[in-house]
């Protein structure tokens, strides 16, 4: 019986250890409509703009949780509503950071998300100007919370404030990125006191 009883425990202890488990990058993150989240994307100026802003981050959605299931709208090409899963997913390790708002509450993040959800279908800005006919990532949820619930988030930088090389100065105008326009970057909303940090992978 001894044996028969230690036979049985390995063969649990097996199954057990056995079983795949959930890496930190990509177990279950609770969200909630107005979240900001934040990631690595694998986009052709990733590296770039997070050399320049000093930060993981290159990319940034707003988090609507609906009906129909959840999703991020996120400036891309065109300004999209991306199923979560996805959204996730394409970022490099599947890693993510999840900002909540402090002081707003349920009706007005969910004007937040109206607000984005105003500029679906509009292209994406690679030029990152102020402006209302092309938008990207970080416009996209800084004017969503100006407009949506009046509140200012992230910091407006002029492009030559940011951390370039003399490559990148050169290579601005050719992209018809001027040195001297402000923009929004995913790094200022990480570090905007109007957030809290209710989930990282990058820490």
């Amino acid at each position: 019986m001894g044996v028969l009883f230690r036979l049985v425990c390995l063969a649990v202890l097996v199954f057990v250890s056995g079983k795949p488990q959930a890496s930190p990058a990509v177990r279950e993150v609770p969200v909630k409509t107005g979240d900001v989240v934040l990631q690595t994307s694998t986009s052709s100026r990733s590296a770039l703009i997070r050399r320049v802003s000093d930060s993981p981050y290159s990319h940034v959605g707003l988090v609507e949780v609906a009906n129909d299931g959840v999703f991020v709208i996120e400036a891309v090409q065109p300004v999209s509503r991306t199923p979560w899963k996805t959204w996730r997913a394409r970022g490099v390790g599947g890693r993510v950071t999840v900002l909540r708002a402090r002081e707003l509450d349920e009706a007005a993040l969910g004007h937040v998300v109206g607000a984005a959800k105003e500029q679906l279908g509009k292209p994406y800005d690679a030029r990152y100007r102020w402006d209302d006919e092309r938008l990207y990532c970080s416009e996209l949820v800084t004017k969503a919370f100006e407009r949506g619930a009046g509140v200012s988030v992230g910091a407006q930088q002029q492009v030559k404030a940011l951390h370039l090389s003399k490559a990148d100065l050169a290579l601005g105008p050719k992209l018809g990125i001027e040195l001297e326009q402000t923009l929004v970057t995913p790094a200022s909303l990480a570090s905007d006191p109007h957030f809290v940090t209710v989930h990282s992978d990058f820490e």
